[in-house]
């Protein structure tokens, strides 16, 4: 090996461990970029899973679910989840425009996340006063857990798919500090529900 050879592999070598030796250092001065940065929101069904889902609904029956929020925003986040109801003639959130449903929400959860901590509740829910009229079916009151919440809802029968459909939805909201105010995060999941007429 020549001398000019040997030189220059002494100068990298000396390049290399200088950059190791600073490595702490530099990650202070030379910002990292970070991952993506979001929320997560979402529904399992009664067996904490992805799955079973409840559809077919009648009054007087409390049905379960199991509802999470998770927080990726690199930072402590105060979350709110509304809880809201529709027919399929109200309008749902408009994911496009980052517009929330204009529904009033029939429960709320509010809770703190720390960066990459999950919060997750078992959501119980029924329905009563319930009745069918020709084509249409009243839905007056909402149980979430132990709470019981008027609804008054009436829903047109679907030829279509032979149903009177009720969508249970959730939308996910975020404390902005700058605002003082709690904004909609664009994210919501919500279960369609046929209400079973009595056999």
């Amino acid at each position: 090996m020549n001398f000019k050879k040997l030189r220059s592999l002494y100068v990298l070598s000396c390049i290399v461990l200088c950059l190791i030796f600073l490595s702490p250092t530099l990650a202070v001065i030379v910002p990292i970029p970070e991952g993506q940065k979001f929320s997560e929101l979402w529904i399992l069904g009664p067996a904490h899973m992805m799955e079973g889902y409840p559809f077919n609904v009648s009054a007087g029956k409390t049905y379960k679910v199991y509802l999470g929020v998770g927080n990726r925003i690199g930072h402590l986040g105060y979350y709110r989840v509304s809880v809201k109801v529709r027919t399929q003639s109200e309008l749902s959130p408009n994911s496009s425009s980052g517009a929330p449903s204009s529904l009033a929400s029939l429960f709320e959860y509010n809770v703190f996340l720390r960066d990459d901590e999950t919060w997750e509740r078992e959501f119980s829910f029924s329905f009563e006063g319930v009745s069918f009229e020709e084509n249409t079916c009243r839905v007056s009151k909402v149980l979430v857990g132990d709470y019981t919440v008027d609804l008054n809802k009436v829903a047109i029968w679907n030829d279509t798919t032979s149903a009177f459909y009720y969508e249970l939805f959730f939308e996910l909201w975020i404390y902005n500090v700058a605002s003082q105010s709690f904004q909609f995060n664009n994210r919501w999941v919500g279960l369609w529900l046929n209400m079973s007429k009595p056999l």
